[in-house]
């Protein structure tokens, strides 16, 4: 085969730059080579592959009847400079066997999946946050949302024309579910396979720079959920050409593990901490939320997460840090500030006790929050419940001591994709729980030090569920509806042919049933939600942010106390020489634990920050006064019981926040 022109004139410059690794960095704001895949820079296109088994590669571009060899070197980098190649280009990668496989670091796949990569410039944007430094975390106020769902468009621009809602709710940073390239049409976007691309259902590349860019000229930081314990099982190809990056060393829940500690593991590293500085890069997001940490397998000297938190943190200067924020079953503190890298962690001990309170589930992980209602206030003090103490239904000791984290370690939550989705029916909190219920929890989360973060429609009650879906082609279809119903089967009440009850994930109907309906935003009921969610947020804002930004000196955070009698319990934080206090009854019936008097004579004369559940008096700061804890007899369990004393008693469902 005769060598193309672009390749034999510049061979040489390829060779050399696979030899010394050029391009190491991520292409932020400038066309330069990258350290993995297809870029432009001034002088042309620039194709880089890591094929370590594969004897010789070439690139297929579109269009082309032969394909171009590309250059090897003896550590398994492929490698090749065209400049007849331009933006908008098509191509795919020769395997010694024929196959044509795409690019694993491929930023944008129009055909899906399976088609072929298409050569980005990465200025074709043209950004207008240059005056953006960021946010500090203290003053988050996150909004979770999967892009799909979240307009009946299901594009990166219609999100922009959803931003001003979002501003106006007080929120100040937009996360979303995972948009990496996944196979299919609707996803929930943990199945991607290439981690570099936003999918093509979204929309460009450019789309989601101007998203990021318009939440930015709105005030509002935008993370994105990414996925680095495993790959889709759809439209990976890279076990014909780069094996190692898998190991049998470690297992996961989906398999093999990611490579980060056997041997070959140091290209997967460098593959995935370049994906983290491309997003955080190129595409100017503000922090990334880490799926699964505990997935993560890395018994190395120097953990993934230690090493990315380190890269990430030098990636822009003047700007504020990127935020890490992780999910990890362990509740593990060594990530977590100050000796940590990272951020801050969800909290998923605070949605259990919350969820428990409101509904009284008590299956699976549940039970041990039902039985012990103490687990809720100690995580709202100390960040986790679990500290050491096993837990029976993992059969092993979770978490580390965390009472000495700054709350805004912590991001807490009443409702997220998974603890929505994962339910066999995808109900939402206000298809489980009275109105009253979900008030005083959601008033007990977003009020709290530690980051809330709310669930897309949550702010107007949204009733519709958000279910599990994905598209896949069969048998992996099947596999997914089947495995979908045994995983529930051994619940009672979808036990034998009840399971067929379960909604079909691969269904194009769960995917339409979880589309958000913003019209139940203007219906009277979800006004009312907006409202309130509004109004907390401005306290939450004008009261309780300022007592969360960092000490001077880095001074010592002093730990809060908590107590519980029963549902009803009373958590104390000390923050900048102030004293937040809340009182809560997360029951339906009232409280009248000998605690309770001792828990409101000591908030006596504080200022009030909100009521929830007290009748006329919630929503409204003041004073603390002796009539303000009398209960209306409306509210009494039994009406002919008579009235207790002033100071006595919780009604159901309330919540009480303090400031002294």
């Amino acid at each position: 085969m005769a060598e193309p022109r672009a390749a034999r004139s510049r061979g040489r410059d390829a060779r050399a730059a696979v030899a010394a690794g050029a391009g190491a960095g991520h292409g932020a704001r400038s066309r330069r080579p990258v350290a993995f895949g297809a870029s432009l820079a001034a002088d042309g296109a620039h194709f880089r592959l890591f094929a370590p088994a594969q004897a010789q590669v070439a690139l297929q571009v579109e269009g082309e009847a032969s394909a171009r060899p590309m250059y090897r070197d003896d550590d398994g980098w492929h490698a090749l400079d065209c400049d007849d190649l331009g933006a908008g280009t098509r191509y795919r990668y020769r395997l010694g066997d024929g196959s044509l496989v795409p690019d694993p670091a491929s930023r944008f796949q129009p055909e899906d999946v399976h088609g072929p990569s298409e050569l980005v410039d990465p200025l074709a944007h043209r950004w207008q946050d240059g005056a953006w430094r960021g946010r500090p975390w203290h003053e988050a106020v996150v909004y979770e949302l999967h892009v799909g769902s979240f307009t009946p468009e299901g594009t990166f621009r219609a999100v922009i024309g959803r931003l001003e809602h979002l501003a106006a709710l007080g929120v100040t940073a937009i996360e979303l579910m995972p948009v990496a390239e996944f196979p299919g049409r609707r996803n929930w976007g943990y199945d991607g396979v290439l981690p570099f691309a936003p999918d093509s259902r979204y929309g460009r590349p450019e789309d989601l720079k101007a998203l990021v860019d318009a939440a930015h000229q709105r005030g509002l930081m935008i993370l994105l959920d990414v996925v680095y314990n495993h790959f889709g099982p759809d439209g990976n190809y890279t076990h014909l050409y780069w094996p190692q990056l898998m190991t049998q060393r470690h297992q996961t829940p989906w398999g093999a593990a990611v490579n980060y500690d056997d041997a070959g593991c140091t290209q997967v590293r460098e593959f995935v901490i370049a994906n983290a500085l491309h997003w955080l890069g190129e595409y100017h997001f503000d922090g990334l939320r880490l799926d699964a940490v505990h997935a993560i397998r890395d018994a190395g000297p120097r953990h993934l997460l230690d090493e990315l938190a380190a890269r990430a943190a030098a990636l822009r200067p003047g700007h504020a840090p990127p935020h890490l924020v992780l999910e990890n079953e362990e509740n593990e503190t060594r990530w977590l500030p100050p000796a940590g890298g990272c951020t801050a962690q969800w909290n998923d001990d605070v949605h259990h006790g919350l969820h428990v309170a409101l509904t009284g589930e008590c299956s699976g992980y549940y039970a041990e929050y039902q039985e012990d209602p103490g687990k809720l206030p100690r995580a709202l003090a100390e960040g986790f419940a679990f500290q050491g103490e096993t837990m029976r239904y993992r059969g092993h000791p979770r978490g580390t001591p965390s009472a000495h984290l700054h709350p805004t370690a912590f991001v807490s939550f009443l409702q997220n994709h998974d603890q929505v989705g994962n339910r066999a029916r995808g109900e939402r909190i206000a298809r489980l729980a009275p109105q009253p219920a979900v008030r005083a929890a959601a008033a007990t989360y977003l009020l709290a030090p530690q980051v809330p973060m709310l669930f897309m429609g949550e702010e107007w009650g949204s009733r519709q569920p958000f279910l599990y879906f994905c598209d896949f082609d069969e048998p992996l279809a099947t596999a997914v509806r089947d495995g979908r119903r045994a995983e529930f089967a051994r619940f009672p009440e979808f036990a034998g042919s009840a399971a067929l009850a379960i909604p079909d994930p691969t269904d194009a109907a769960s995917f339409a049933a979880s589309v958000l309906d913003w019209s139940a935003a203007e219906a009277e009921a979800g006004r009312d939600w907006l409202q309130w969610y509004r109004a907390v947020l401005a306290v939450r804002h004008s009261q309780v942010v300022p007592l969360l930004a960092p000490r001077p000196g880095g001074a010592p955070q002093r730990p809060a106390r908590w107590s519980a009698a029963g549902q009803a319990f009373q958590v104390t934080w000390w923050l900048q020489d102030r004293e937040l206090s809340l009182i809560a009854n997360l029951a339906p019936a009232a409280s009248a634990a000998p605690a309770v008097r001792t828990w409101l004579a000591a908030v006596r004369g504080r200022a009030t920050l909100w009521r929830e559940g007290w009748g006329a008096a919630d929503g409204v700061a003041g004073t603390v006064a002796l009539e303000v804890a009398r209960v209306a007899p409306a509210a009494r369990d039994d009406p002919a019981t008579p009235v207790p004393t002033t100071h006595e008693r919780l009604p159901a469902w309330s919540v009480w926040w303090t400031i002294g």
